[in-house]
């Protein structure tokens, strides 16, 4: 299986052979959705170790929630032609808030960490051990979005990569996330989705995360 990341260039370039992190957890599968496609292959999107951590924002704004996430998507195609698969992987969040003052609400979201296929690229290199622990001294994958006033729901794809073959896998390591402009709280359901080329695609949404 071949997984090309649109936005890993730099990342790449910057790899500088040191190996950081040791040890593995027991997987846990939180949620998964299956679709039969038009060529007849049965598309399934899953979503493993999903784990966001809230924490107390920096700048000490009270309409500001910060978070940390950890995670893995993982898709498989099987039936005819499976082998020939190729698409996108997305990650992102639907974010729910229930009022904002006055002001547009703003997303952002940074992926120091990311592992393609059960093999870590970090900005300090490659970690065959699947385990990946490491400062952000290179830039990682970032996005910023305006997501307008509240209430509302937005859907925001914070990480895509271009997939090929029958399965494979993506995962961050403490990806790091800010909602700014908020009041009232602030909901994270986690998604997965995968898209092929010819436009099918399947989604597999998680349980919300109540970021207070």
């Amino acid at each position: 299986m071949k997984i090309v990341g649109r936005a890993l260039v730099a990342l790449l370039l910057a790899v500088s052979g040191l190996f950081v992190g040791v040890g593995s957890s027991q997987a846990a599968l939180d949620n998964q959705m299956s679709l039969v496609d038009g060529k007849g292959r049965t598309m399934t999107i899953q979503q493993w170790d999903t784990y966001l951590d809230g924490v107390f924002p920096l700048d000490r704004n009270r309409l500001t929630r910060e978070w940390f996430h950890s995670g893995k998507a993982t898709y498989n195609v099987a039936g005819p032609g499976a082998a020939d698969f190729a698409g996108t992987l997305e990650l992102g969040y639907q974010v729910g808030f229930p009022w904002s003052l006055g002001v547009g609400i703003n997303f952002s979201y940074t992926t120091p960490n990311i592992l393609l296929d059960d093999v870590s690229i970090s900005p300090l290199g490659f970690n065959p051990l699947g385990s990946v622990i490491t400062p952000n001294l290179f830039p990682g994958v970032s996005i910023s979005s305006d997501l307008g006033n509240g209430p509302g729901i937005q859907e925001v794809a914070t990480f895509s990569v271009d997939v090929e073959g029958p399965e494979g896998s993506v995962a961050v390591s403490n990806a790091h996330g800010t909602v700014t402009g908020a009041a009232g709280g602030v909901l994270l359901r986690p998604f997965a989705r995968l898209i092929s080329k010819t436009g099918d695609s399947v989604t597999t949404y998680g349980e919300p995360w109540d970021m207070k």
